[in-house]
């Protein structure tokens, strides 16, 4: 029996529609006379759900009971029995009751499969298996009910049903997801904007990377060799060279101005290993395409334009970018380079980029630097072969080997010149070269134990082996110290290449540069020293190590970093060659002090800025704020002392609640002058200790009328960590905030929930609201929003709470109301030790 086939609605989140569509689907087959039964459908109390499923034949479903109660799932052998030819089975997810036929639905769902039963099934993006971190980390829940990832892929078809969230929110808002007493919290937590993009984000990728398997099982299949462009796909050929950055983000921008475009650097290294690419520069070039949203991809092939195309061909992909050729011009009598091959290569379905750069035309070769040697260990290495390699093998040739003729004896003579010359260098071998020929005129070149040479041919023999023996060793030494140079220049390159980018980016400060200085040279201590002027004492105005140098004259090695200042090395005499890398740490050395100096004068004009700011703020707030309630007072007063007039006391009533009123005023505006104060010298000092938050907010709404505010804080919250009184003064702030801008028939809700490891205080008005562009400044001090009346404040409270709320490690964010108003979102830490414990998750959530 032919296995059934599997279609699945795959939600981007809870109430997106999936449920209809597969409702919709199961209509249209009926239509057209296919047997289609409902297996499982859950329709959440939606009414349009619900209607969908008039005219579906449902089998019945099973009841178990479980501790106490009866509960419904899917009969699998009901449905066998029916035996139709589609089986819609909702929620693939779902974890079956204890005591069911399977532990999870979609092992329901393999049954039917098995049997020959088509399935239209669905389930949400948050209950694949592989995503279950990433959802935690965005909503705060972690999904108990998963599917793993093969089930969904081994599906024939899979269909994306997804709804933008503003869209989503508005259906949330009129009742036709949740019902309306759970609307509130779920607008609140999982549903809000970012949670819903973040979780669409999920499903559209992963939905695309479905595609492309489809996609390249395809072509695999039907051996389809042609690129097709069904998304723009950019690869980026590199050489480990300089202008590989360029390239890559050349093609980040390319990639940009198409739907979807992705870019693949790649780098081809040669089967035998051997490679001129810097791998410092190939980590860098890395990290960028990944910073790009690109991938790096490192590739083996002694041709490169064809193992280019060949990766190319391989990923469907759709350009090519690769840079203008680094050889000078006369090379290009050995071939046209690797980009012109590659675009007389690529075909009609395959576009090539060059890309112009600074490195166009200057060669690959490697700077030479002159008087490279060798190290003490390897010259003594090469006195030892030279001299006494020669002596010792005079012995050998005459105690063992007596009689093995001088053409032979001169070439063992010469194969020990080389080894001094690959030991030692140049000298050396020209020293066993010496010692060489006199022993052999002396033991083996008749007559022996002479220095006469009776025959001309050993004569010319000598000299031949003689200048082979000093050629050899020239060579050889000068391939030695070429590659020691080669080694040397590279080190040096890399460490200025780093020291130059870090210093750039802003990356390295001083103490960091002088550590990397002695570091690199290993020195015990280095010091940067400046001074006033020419007879000024030298200070110190950074060190690492032990006992760093006071003076230059105290300092083994020290370098000018400008015109008063030094850099300074204890440790060691360091060689001439090792300046001019010192030279380029002391020059940025200084850079990086002048640099940190010029921070710190832009940090203290910026703080006198603001404080000017504010003092002008705070007179202009003395001359209003402050006067008013003032006149108002001396007004009352002088009322109640004239003699001339009689008050009742209904009068005299009303003239002392005006003074109680004043003071009020004065009091609360005092307040948060001396906090704002606090806040901006960095004097607050929290006590950051556990809490239950229903201890904290309702003493926060004593300066608010009790009927304004509508307060849903649960019992089962868990423990904050935070300081009372800090809390508790932000608090009612944003309270009474919310209360001057709400209409008097609207209660302001504050309302509080879980959520992952913090606590979230909502504040809730439906006032006036504040424009995207104002929300993040109705935080800064002396700044008021809306229609508030001149008088009820300077615009310190919302200033005052976020200083108070950071302060305590948490944050305060505004966002809108739905349907009109300011929601104020103070989230705060909950306590280290129920931070493992899981938190409650957001009504329907899990199974929607």
């Amino acid at each position: 029996m032919a296995r059934g086939k599997l279609r699945i609605y795959l939600g981007a989140a809870p109430g997106v529609g999936k449920t209809y569509a597969m409702l919709s689907e199961a209509h249209r087959r009926t239509e057209r006379g296919t047997d289609c039964v409902v297996g499982f459908v859950e329709h959440h109390d939606r009414p349009r759900t619900e209607v969908m499923l008039h005219g579906l034949e449902m089998v019945p479903r099973r009841e178990i009971e479980y501790r106490g109660a009866i509960f419904t799932e899917m009969d699998v052998d009901a449905v066998l029995r029916r035996a139709p030819a589609v089986a819609l089975v909702d929620e693939l997810a779902h974890t079956n009751v204890p005591g069911s036929r399977n532990a999870k639905r979609w092992q329901d769902v393999e049954e039917l499969l098995d049997a020959g039963v088509d399935v239209v099934s669905t389930v949400n993006i948050q209950h694949l298996e592989s995503l279950g971190d990433v959802v935690e980390s965005i909503t705060g829940v972690r999904q108990r009910e998963t599917v793993p990832d093969e089930v969904v892929r081994r599906a024939d078809q899979i269909e994306l049903v997804d709804m933008s969230p503003p869209a989503l929110r508005r259906r949330m808002a009129h009742g036709n997801i949740y019902q309306p007493d759970k609307v509130d919290a779920a607008l609140s937590n999982y549903f809000r904007p970012g949670n819903l993009t973040a979780l669409r984000e999920l499903a559209l990728l992963w939905v695309a990377d479905r595609v492309d398997e489809y996609l390249t099982e395809y072509r695999s299949a039907h051996r389809v060799q042609a690129i097709w462009g069904s998304r723009e796909r950019i690869v980026v050929g590199v050489t480990g060279g300089p202008e590989g950055r360029t390239l890559i983000r050349r093609a980040a921008r390319l990639a940009e101005k198409g739907a979807g475009g992705e870019v693949l650097a790649v780098y081809i290294s040669r089967s035998d290993g051997l490679s001129t690419a810097s791998p410092k520069e190939l980590a860098v070039q890395r990290a960028l395409v990944e910073d790009l949203g690109g991938t790096f991809h490192q590739v083996v092939g002694d041709d490169v334009p064809a193992a280019l195309l060949d990766f190319a061909r391989g990923v469907n992909a759709t350009q090519i970018v690769v840079g203008v050729s680094r050889r000078p011009t006369w090379q290009y009598v050995f071939g046209p380079g690797v980009g012109a091959t590659v675009a007389r290569e690529s075909g009609p379905d395959l576009d090539v980029h060059f890309v112009t750069h600074a490195e166009a035309g200057r060669g690959r070769g490697l700077p030479v630097a002159r008087g490279g040697r060798l190290g003490r260990a390897r010259v003594a290495g090469g006195w030892v072969v030279g001299v006494l390699g020669p002596v010792l093998l005079t012995w050998l040739l005459i105690a063992a080997v007596p009689s093995v003729g001088l053409a032979n004896d001169m070439l063992l003579f010469l194969a020990l010149t080389v080894a001094a010359a690959l030991v030692g260098g140049l000298v050396p071998a020209l020293a066993s070269a010496v010692a060489g020929s006199l022993l052999l005129n002396w033991f083996f070149s008749p007559p022996v134990h002479t220095l006469t040479i009776a025959d001309p041919e050993n004569i010319v023999a000598l000299l031949v082996f003689v200048g082979v023996a000093v050629s050899v060793a020239s060579v050889v030494d000068l391939a030695a110290r070429r590659t020691h140079q080669a080694a040397r220049l590279r080190a040096e390159s890399e460490i200025l290449s780093f020291l130059a980018g870090s210093v750039l980016r802003g990356e390295t400060t001083l103490d960091a540069l002088l550590e990397r200085v002695r570091e690199t040279f290993g020195m015990e201590s280095a010091a940067l020293l400046e001074r006033a002027g020419e007879t000024a004492p030298w200070t110190c105005v950074g060190s690492v190590g032990e006992r760093p140098a006071a003076t230059p004259e105290e300092a083994d090695v020290d370098v000018p970093a400008g015109a008063h200042t030094a850099l300074t090395l204890s440790g060691r005499v360091l060689p001439a060659s090792d300046r001019r890398v010192l030279a380029a740490f002391a020059a940025q050395a200084a850079v990086v002090l002048e640099r940190s100096r010029l921070q710190h004068e832009a940090d203290r004009a910026q703080e006198l800025s603001e404080g000017n700011r504010i003092r002008t703020a705070l007179l202009a707030a003395v001359s209003h704020d402050l006067r008013t309630p003032l006149a108002g007072i001396k007004a009352s007063v002088s009322s109640l002392r004239a003699d001339d007039v009689e008050w009742s006391e209904e009068d005299r009533a009303d003239l002392l609640e005006a003074i109680e009123d004043g003071a009020d005023r004065l009091d609360h505006l005092v307040g948060n002058l001396l906090d704002m104060s606090r806040l901006q010298t960095g004097t607050v000092t929290p006590l950051i200790r556990e809490t239950d938050l229903d201890e904290v907010v309702p003493k926060a709404l004593g300066g608010v009328p009790g009927d304004s505010v509508q307060l849903d804080i649960p019992e089962t919250l868990p423990m904050i960590h935070v300081d009372r009184g800090l809390l508790e003064r932000a608090v009612a702030n944003v309270v009474e905030n919310a209360v001057k801008y709400s209409p008097p028939e609207a209660k302001v809700l504050v309302s509080a929930s879980a959520l992952a490891d913090r606590v979230e205080v909502r504040v809730v008005d439906r006032g006036p609201g504040v424009p995207d562009d104002a929300k993040a400044r109705i935080f800064e001090p002396f700044q008021r929003y809306g229609d508030a009346p001149r008088g009820v404040g300077v615009g310190l409270g919302l200033a005052v709470a976020r200083g108070f709320v950071e302060a305590v490690g948490g944050t305060l964010d505004a966002e809108d109301t739905p349907g009109g108003g300011l929601t104020m979102v103070l989230a705060v830490p909950t306590a280290p030790r129920r931070t493992a414990e899981r938190r409650p998750g957001p009504p329907g959530a899990p199974g929607a």
